[in-house]
C-alpha cells in the first residue's frame, strides 16, 4: 500500500510502521468535481482507491447520480445528508454497500467524514469519473 496524507510536512522523516499524527485544521480544503464540496483528505491510498476524507457540503448541494464501488461509510458532524432512502443528521452514521446508487443532497450544508475502499462511480456526471 502506498498510505499518504497529502499535505502532511515531517512524513520523509519517519519511518514506515510509525503513526502519522494529522493537524486537520492545518490541512487545506481541496475542491471536488462538485462545485459547493470541498475536502480534506485524511488518508488515501491512490493505487487501491481507500480514502478517508472529511467532506464540507455547501447548503443547497447536490451530488449527481453515483454507485458505491465498495462499501462507503459516512459520519455526520454537522448538517445533514439526505437522499431517496431517507436522512443522516449530526452524530448519525450511515453505510451503503457495493452497488448502492443514489443521488445525495445537503439541503442545509454538512460536514460529513467518509470511508471508502474504491472511490465512487458517477453514472452520468464527470463522464463516469471518480469524486478525487
Amino acid at each position: 500500500m502506498a498510505l499518504e496524507t497529502p499535505g502532511l510536512v515531517g512524513t520523509d522523516a519517519l519511518g514506515p510502521l510509525a503513526s502519522r499524527f494529522i493537524e486537520v485544521d492545518a490541512l487545506p480544503w481541496k475542491p471536488t468535481p462538485v462545485a459547493g464540496v470541498d475536502m480534506k483528505i485524511l488518508v488515501q491510498d491512490k493505487e487501491t482507491g481507500l480514502l478517508t476524507a472529511l467532506f464540507r457540503w455547501e447548503p443547497g448541494t447536490e451530488l449527481p447520480l453515483h454507485e458505491h464501488v465498495e462499501i462507503e461509510q459516512t459520519w455526520v458532524l454537522s448538517g445533514s445528508i439526505v437522499d431517496d432512502e431517507g436522512e443522516v443528521g449530526p452524530g448519525q452514521f450511515v453505510w451503503r454497500p457495493a452497488g448502492n446508487r443514489h443521488i445525495a443532497r445537503a439541503p442545509n450544508g454538512a460536514l460529513v467524514l467518509c470511508f471508502f475502499l474504491k472511490p465512487n462511480r458517477f453514472i452520468e456526471a464527470f463522464g463516469g469519473a471518480t469524486l478525487e
